[in-house]
């Protein structure tokens, strides 16, 4: 019905039809206000200073031996060759619930895009109706049948006004087919800077998204560090208390023997009980940060106790480690790049505001058929046309709202480019420090190692001694309070290193996907939570007029 009205039309052209082409043609070569975007040069430099190239360095940078100018992996946690690792980060993209909300909001903001492209499109809207309307007989249309009838009946005519007023007044039925149709012309550009501002907000979403994952990807990481560390805390509680207690049996022996006081055997004994105590606090570190992992992966709590329970070793630091070039950060980092598309978007938004100073010009139409017999509703004679043309719109006064829109896009323009360089100097400052933690952690653990070998040899000596009868207790267990001591500084010296590589490797901006999902995922599955419904219920100048 629609293509049979519209050829109707288009054979019989009018004038308003004629200018409203040459408004579309003038809509199509319009121009664009406001200023164009342009990506701001980060304050970074092109070379790295703080890599170890063999030259004394400007500035007292921390330098490693065994960093290099390549660019870092996306899946940087593969380096730690630790397979139960590999596979918990498999799992986190899916399954965090951050990055699942982060996910959400990029669909919204890709269908919030969808919208402001549409303003830039006509509207038709269809319409069609049937109706029935009947006058009264006894109303003014019968009451003016009547009169009119008497003085006309006379006169020999041949279709009295009786006759013509009986439709009226016996009731018929009219027959309505027709479209509203509208279309603003962007002159000015105001959709396209809506298009560009959302399309900046569309991909501030997305590294909003990217943001998430590499923060629950590096949180994992840190979190498994963290737990391998108190597990081998745990297996070095154990084993000193082996040792302790073979201390202790000798002890007793030589009380036995008469060769030593009591003193020795309660000094001895304390020791023990000293190291056992340290393991309820540890077995409690190490549950909680099981349940920690299994939050980042959406699980109930100990859901992932059977197989994280086993120690492992902590993973190891690479080798060598990849770090880049410092510029390279604004192209990695979610954090910088989400700043630039803000920044993007509050550009853009100066160009709508700009374009509200200008005239608006619309074209509409509403062309309907209309019959009261349904034989006839497609015939040329049943065509109308009802507010068809175009309409001009001209702010002449806004009370000052215009320039105060204006000035305060601009406002804002200022303030996303000031944390667009607040988030590039971060990312700097990030790298730098996660490199100095590296490098004073990896000293401290060389260190360390070695005092561990030279404490364990001195409670061999003085074990040894203290059997042979010409050494005192006490010095048995001092060494035995040492090598303790130092072997739960080598584990925590161990684990910040491998911490210090999870917050290097994030600095960096590695881990985030250059994919995503395609549409929504379904609804969130709250059957394996086994949490009562009740508890989650209550969970500048501008242009003057």
């Amino acid at each position: 019905m629609t293509s049979r009205i519209s050829s109707r039309i288009s054979s019989r052209p009018r004038p308003w039809l004629r200018g409203g082409a040459a408004l579309a043609l003038s809509g199509l070569t319009a121009c664009t206000v406001g200023p164009n975007f342009l990506p701001p040069a980060a304050p970074l430099a092109e070379s790295s200073d703080y890599l170890d190239t063999g030259q004394p360095a400007r500035t007292p940078l921390p330098l490693l031996a065994h960093t290099s100018a390549v660019e870092p992996a996306v899946t940087w946690w593969l380096a730690f060759r630790d397979p139960i690792l590999a596979q918990l980060e498999d799992r986190v993209a899916a399954q965090n619930l951050d990055v699942q909300t982060a996910t959400a909001r990029l669909f919204q903001s890709r269908a919030q895009l969808g919208t402001a492209a549409a303003a830039g499109l006509p509207t038709l809207n269809g319409q069609g109706s049937v109706y029935r309307q009947q006058f009264s007989k006894n109303g003014t249309i019968g009451l003016l049948s009547n009169s009119l009838g008497g003085v006309t009946g006379g006169s020999g005519s041949s279709a009295s006004s009786s006759d013509l007023t009986a439709p009226l007044t016996n009731g018929f039925e009219s027959y309505t087919l027709g479209f509203d149709a509208s279309w603003e012309l962007d002159l000015w550009g105001k959709v396209r800077r809506s298009v560009e501002s959302a399309q900046a907000q569309a991909d501030a979403a997305a590294e909003q998204r990217r943001d998430a994952l590499v923060s629950s990807q590096a949180e994992l990481a840190r979190d498994y560090v963290q737990l391998r560390g108190t597990q081998e805390q745990i297996r070095i509680d154990l084993a000193n208390i082996k040792v302790n207690e073979q201390i202790l049996d000798v002890v007793r022996i030589r009380q036995q023997r008469g060769l030593v006081t009591g003193l020795d055997t309660a000094n001895a004994a304390q020791q023990v009980e000293a190291i056992k105590a340290q393991l309820p606090q540890l077995q409690q570190q190490e549950i909680q940060q099981i349940n920690a992992i299994a939050l980042l992966l959406g699980e109930p709590p100990l859901s992932l106790s059977q197989e994280l329970v086993t120690g492992r070793a902590i993973p190891p630091v690479p080798p060598r480690i990849p770090v880049g070039v410092p510029s390279s950060l604004v192209l990695r980092r979610p954090d910088i790049r989400r700043a630039e598309a803000n920044l993007h978007a509050a550009v853009a938004e100066i160009g709508v505001a700009e374009a509200q100073f200008f005239p608006s010009v619309t074209l509409s139409a509403s062309p309907v058929v209309n019959a009261v017999d349904p034989g006839k509703i497609f015939r040329g004679s049943s065509l109308q046309y009802m507010n068809v043309g175009p309409s001009i719109s001209i702010p002449l006064f806004e009370g000052g709202r215009l320039k105060s829109n204006l000035v305060l896009q601009r406002a804002r323009q200022q303030e996303a480019a000031i944390a667009y360089q607040k988030a590039v100097l971060q990312g700097w400052h990030d790298v730098v420090n996660a490199l100095a933690a590296l490098r004073g952690d990896e000293g401290r653990r060389a260190r360390l190692a070695r005092q561990v070998a030279d404490a364990r040899q001195a409670l061999a000596l003085s074990r040894a001694r203290y059997t042979q009868g010409v050494e005192i207790f006490t010095t048995v267990l001092q060494a035995s309070q040492t090598v303790l001591q130092a072997e739960t500084n080598l584990v925590q010296a161990t684990a910040a290193m491998s911490t210090d590589f999870v917050a290097l490797s994030k600095a960096l901006g590695g881990g985030w996907e250059r994919t995503f999902p395609a549409g929504p995922t379904p609804a969130l599955d709250l059957s394996r939570v086994s949490v009562p419904a009740a508890d989650l219920t209550h969970a500048g100048a501008g242009p003057s007029l």
